[in-house]
């Protein structure tokens, strides 16, 4: 600061005295010499000359160049900023330099840097220096870790180069920093299975792997890691007993984005070490075309059945992986589609070596909480009846609806007195009940009718999920997915039987358990709030009567509610539209046209009720309906 003036010298006196603490440690005089200084002088103009040669810029040939500042009015402080700031930019990009060049001693001279300057680090000025050659240090001295983690101010700006290293002998601080971010993640995975957006093209599973890891929580938590294994493991044992506390499977699609993402930044450190790696970067190509091929069903198999003695605890970490909703619906995909291709071609499923690895693979993801819990690292035994019994039931329900349409489809000369079945096989009800690798098959095959548009399967199929293990059936992402088929069958809703359809999907499903499921609750207002103008209106007023929260009810549930009111009271006030064109009959009666060489004599109402000729009706059969094929690839 230039001093000319008592003015000067009481500004100078303002300026904040703790800035400039570590001065005097590095021989440099502060505000407290220059306050001591003119206290105890007789003439202060030549002890303030005094103090600005002293502590000035020691360069002789800018003594005399100064005045010139002075001539055009330029303050000394403006001037002595200037110089400062250019030549802090000058050191930062220095640091920068000697850290990533290969000398030997580059990170020597950047501690003896860091001795010199660490006393300023609480100077904004100088804090910046500071920090940039705390950043580019491997390995800061335990001492000035300490330092920064005891004071917030420091710790809150130094970067997270530097955070690496002290969270990873902190676990509990590091732990405060994740959590939030944690927590975050499972708001945005709720989020978006409660979503108001209704449609079976964009879902919970619609984005790919490689958009899933550029989610903020992701992103954040890959930087925050880096290279470090300590901090990856550390944040892998967050996620397992976050899992265990609350049996939330999003932990799990978290602990697989997570390590894909490292791998997509080609950390190796960390990469190399995860003995998942591998399984899960053939998962992961699995996962983004929704499908398990042949080739990639023995690399996975591969990676299981390569699991050695000494080594089972791996399990944990797979099974875990294959927890992951995302892996659960390509392989409970690949199973359906898998089932199809045998029933075209008359084997069972016994005989597929690619269908029984899907399934060891679910019953492994399926049993991860069990796993972990119990620190039982073992493949759990997959029942074979499943295979033998519940699969066999399953295929027999898809040959009856197959049967059923190809009678449909005949004439009815040759059609015989075949209704369609209102009951299901035992087995298949009783394996939904009590097997959950079975449950989750028999839930992918409701949401594979229900993309067919096939109503009578479905109405036959709803009732027995009420009763499913462990209430899978009522699960958000079940629910989630189900109510976006149900958009594509939303005409039957409000059709002549819509009555009977309306009656399966609530009364039989829904309603049975919303009461005690808030959840269920919520998804029936979600599907309303798209349906409503399909509905019966008298069996929507019976909803409405039905589904009125209760005053315990969360805000979620009652903003869902008072938005379909307001639909419903919107579509009341507007004109209702026309059910059907008008008629046009304006009574014109057969007309005979004057007989020409090229034209026909025949009446015209005559030439329109006339049948079709043999040629037409077999053109039209070329382009009409076919029946439909047993396979359907998804």
């Amino acid at each position: 600061i230039t001093i000319t003036s008592p003015a000067d010298l009481e500004d100078a006196i303002r300026v904040p005295l703790k800035m400039f603490a570590g001065l005097p440690e590095l021989g440099i005089s502060n505000g407290e010499d220059l306050k001591e200084t003119l206290t105890n002088c007789t003439e202060p103009l030549k002890a303030i000359d005094q103090f600005q040669m002293e502590n000035g810029i020691l360069l002789p040939t800018l003594q005399s160049a100064l005045p010139f500042l002075d001539l055009h009015g330029t303050p000394r402080l403006e001037f002595h900023q200037s110089v400062f700031d250019e030549l802090r930019e000058k050191l930062m990009e220095r640091v920068a330099t000697i850290a990533e060049g290969k000398d030997e001693d580059r990170y020597v001279k950047l501690e003896e840097l860091l001795e010199k300057s660490f006393p300023l680090v609480k100077m904004p000025s100088i804090q910046p220096i500071v920090m940039q050659v705390l950043k580019h240090l491997p390995k800061v001295p335990e001492k000035k870790l300490k330092q920064v983690m005891a004071d917030k101010e420091l710790y809150k700006v130094c970067a997270v180069e530097v955070k690496r290293q002290i969270w990873q002998d902190n676990q509990a601080l590091f732990g405060d920093e994740v959590s939030p971010l944690l927590k975050q993640y499972i708001v945005e995975k709720e989020a978006a299975l409660f979503s108001s957006d209704l449609s079976i093209l964009h879902n919970f599973f619609s984005p790919s792997p490689k958009t899933r890891r550029q989610g903020e929580v992701v992103l954040k938590l890959t930087q925050m890691i880096g290279k470090n294994v300590k901090l990856y493991d550390m944040v892998l044992q967050f996620l397992r007993t976050l899992f265990l506390r609350t049996r939330n499977v999003h932990y799990c699609t978290l602990r697989a984005e997570l390590l894909m993402s490292l791998h997509d930044l080609d950390i190796s450190e960390i990469c190399s070490v995860d003995p998942c790696h591998k399984f899960s970067w053939c998962l992961d190509a699995c996962i983004r075309e929704k499908f398990v091929d042949a080739k990639r069903a023995r690399e996975l198999q591969g990676f299981l059945d390569g699991v050695k003695k000494g080594q089972e605890q791996v399990l944990g970490d797979l099974s875990m992986i294959l927890c992951d909703p995302f892996a659960c619906n390509t392989l409970v995909l690949s199973t359906v589609r898998n089932l199809q291709e045998l029933l075209s071609q008359d084997a069972l499923p016994r005989d597929s070596p690619e269908l029984l690895l899907l399934l060891r693979m679910l019953s492994l993801g399926q049993g991860a909480w069990d796993m972990i819990d119990s620190q039982v690292f073992k493949e759990p035994r997959m029942d074979l009846e499943v295979v033998t019994r519940f699969l066999p039931a399953m295929m027999s329900i898809v040959v009856d609806d197959y049967t059923f349409t190809v009678e449909q489809k005949l004439p009815s000369e040759e059609k015989t007195s075949l209704t369609y079945p209102t009951t299901l096989p035992e087995t298949f009800s009783r394996y939904i009940q009590e097997n959950r690798v079975a449950c989750e098959i028999g839930l992918y095959y409701v949401l594979h009718i229900a993309k067919q548009r096939n109503k009578n399967a479905l109405q036959r199929l709803l009732p027995a999920l009420v009763d499913t293990y462990n209430d899978m059936a009522f699960g958000d992402i079940f629910l989630h997915l189900l109510t976006g088929h149900l958009t594509l069958l939303s005409d039957e809703f409000g059709s002549k039987q819509g009555g009977e359809f309306c009656t399966a999907v609530f009364d039989n499903f829904l309603l049975t358990s919303f009461s005690s499921k808030e959840n269920v609750h919520r998804h029936c207002l979600r599907l309303l709030n798209h349906l409503h103008q399909k509905v019966l209106v008298s069996y929507m007023e019976t909803l409405m009567k039905t589904l009125e929260p209760p005053k315990q009810s969360s805000e979620s549930v009652k903003e869902l509610y008072t938005l379909l009111k307001e639909k419903l009271e919107a579509s009341k006030k507007s004109p209702p539209e026309p059910e059907e064109a008008p008629s046009l009959d304006l009574g014109l009666h057969p007309v005979t046209v004057p007989s020409t060489p090229s034209t026909p004599t025949t009446p015209l109402r005559e030439r329109m009720d006339a049948p079709a000729t043999r040629e037409q009706q077999q053109q039209s059969r070329s382009h009409g309906d076919r029946p439909q094929a047993l396979c359907h690839k998804d």
